[in-house]
């Protein structure tokens, strides 16, 4: 696994990210962070990646909903989501952060890098040099749980119960945000367990990383 070297965050804002598998519990610690923060009064934007514009287009609807992959090379999916990415954090991400706000971003360039190895591309690298127009998160969590209990909690989701979900790829996705975590310092934390746990570990890691709050 080689080290991103992405831009550091030069700005007076803090850039937090979550990834993980579908299912790891992103979108309830984000909500948690928010309120959170916002009970002391700070100023948060909220993001995700990839953007509307991405996830509504037909070869990622296909990669998602469709177990059948054969119209599509999946670089041409990695790419397009890499070109977001990068349009979202320099025209979207860092104005908010000069602006001095905390940006929490549900998936990050992680996830891309994640995605395309998991799938067997883990010798291109193009993606390495993209990642270099990016920039640091200040804080960059990944939520891990097993594999089975995160499809569970697909699953439970009315509108998703019954999705296509490839289940070797979702072990092989966890196993690469792993690595990509231990090579650039990113910061596991378990997601199998209460909520409230699960929180108190991330405000924890926020005060050490962040020294606290602006």
């Amino acid at each position: 696994m080689r080290k991103l070297e992405m831009r550091k965050n030069n700005t007076k804002g803090r850039l937090i990210t979550f990834c993980g598998l579908d299912g790891c519990g992103k979108s309830t610690m984000i909500e948690m962070l928010n309120d959170w923060l916002a009970r002391m009064d700070k100023d948060v934007f909220l993001t995700k990646q990839p953007t509307d514009f991405v996830r509504n287009t037909p070869i990622f609807r296909t990669y998602m909903d469709n177990p059948n992959h054969d119209s599509y090379d999946y670089r041409s999916l990695s790419l397009l989501a890499a070109s977001d990415r990068v349009q979202h954090c320099n025209k979207v991400i860092l104005p908010q952060l000069e602006k001095g706000r905390y940006v929490i971003s549900d998936r990050y360039m992680y996830s891309c890098i994640a995605n395309l190895r998991a799938r067997g591309y883990s010798n291109d690298m193009w993606i390495y040099e993209i990642a270099e127009s990016i920039v640091k998160p200040d804080l960059a969590i990944v939520l891990d749980v097993p594999v089975d209990i995160a499809v569970a909690r697909v699953r439970n989701r009315i509108a998703e119960k019954d999705s296509y979900i490839d289940m070797d790829l979702q072990y092989r996705l966890r196993d690469e945000y792993l690595k990509l975590a231990e090579t650039n310092g990113g910061i596991v934390l378990s997601s199998y367990r209460k909520a409230e746990e699960t929180f108190s570990d991330i405000k924890s890691c926020f005060i050490k990383k962040l020294g606290g709050v602006i």
